[in-house]
């Protein structure tokens, strides 16, 4: 927190910045405030701390460490503990995870200068915009309409366009849904692409703006389709992923024995595992499209 600046040594390979609510360093109020636990040390939260009470912290998900007493959750509150003695205690205690660290630089390592990014409409909006491109790399994303199922035949454009390039496209369930059979031709052009389809049950960006049944798919055997839509021509493979080794694994052959075929991964993910950006923006895009007409 902003406070404890200079307190913390800022070249640890784990310092991601300062929390300060909605003024954070970029990144970093994701980071906290959709973790599973947050351990305060000596904070002082008050309307210049905390910007206006407007941090988005559940008080059952923190632990807050004073410096002679430690609160956890919505209680209970352990008194005459130093927060030195517990801090140190900790450190013994825990080992380190770092899974979302892991899983970004798996995505990060998979861009090179002959890779491309399609962007689809929806949470992959918000979550490779974080990727850091190296010099060379593609991106392509469309905001003008907002067109969703718009990445699929932006994928086999690209892809026919630019063939010194392998495209990496993420794509949402209800978005490919719209037009899943431009696969049909990738397969057809020998193209090389890699498709992580995220499936997680329905519109979720839609969801964000105006919740509805409407917004609940018909889910696919996505995996299946492709292969139908393979037919033993051309080359092709498909997984699905259900967890962490599985996406490791599939990264690891699509990379590898596979990289000369169109590479389908279905990621399954639940349906309100969504970004912080997304809930913002998805609230804010809601109240301006329930606002009065504009009389100009």
């Amino acid at each position: 927190m902003p406070s404890a600046k200079g307190l913390v040594p800022e070249h640890h390979p784990h310092f991601i910045g300062t929390y300060w609510g909605a003024v954070s360093t970029s990144f970093c109020a994701e980071i906290v405030e959709s973790a599973d636990a947050y351990l305060f040390a000596g904070p002082i939260f008050n309307d210049y701390s905390s910007v206006g009470y407007s941090l988005l912290l559940k008080k059952e998900k923190a632990i807050i460490v004073q410096p002679d007493r430690v609160v956890i959750g919505n209680g209970p509150a352990f008194g005459c503990v130093l927060m030195k003695d517990f801090l140190v205690a900790l450190a013994n205690k825990i080992k380190p995870n770092t899974t979302a660290y892991d899983n970004y630089q798996r995505i990060f390592k998979m861009l090179s200068s002959e890779t491309a990014v399609i962007s689809e409409t929806g949470d992959s909006w918000f979550n490779c915009q974080k990727l850091k491109l190296p010099r060379g790399c593609g991106y392509e994303f469309q905001m003008q309409y907002g067109s969703i199922g718009w990445s699929v035949g932006a994928t086999l454009g690209y892809a026919q366009a630019v063939p010194e390039k392998r495209v990496i496209a993420c794509i949402g369930d209800g978005s490919f849904q719209v037009t899943s059979q431009d696969v049909s031709t990738m397969i057809r052009c020998g193209q090389k692409t890699i498709i992580f389809l995220i499936n997680n049950g329905g519109y979720t960006i839609e969801v964000e703006i105006h919740d509805g049944p409407y917004n609940v798919i018909k889910n696919w055997n996505y995996t299946s389709l492709v292969d139908a839509i393979h037919n033993g021509e051309g080359k092709c493979w498909t997984a699905k992923v259900f967890c962490e080794d599985d996406l490791v694994e599939a990264i690891k052959t699509a990379t590898g024995p596979e990289k000369d075929s169109l590479c389908f991964i279905e990621v399954i993910a639940h349906k309100d595992d969504t970004s912080k950006e997304l809930l913002q923006w998805g609230s804010r895009v809601s109240a301006a499209n329930s606002r009065q007409p504009n009389p100009q």
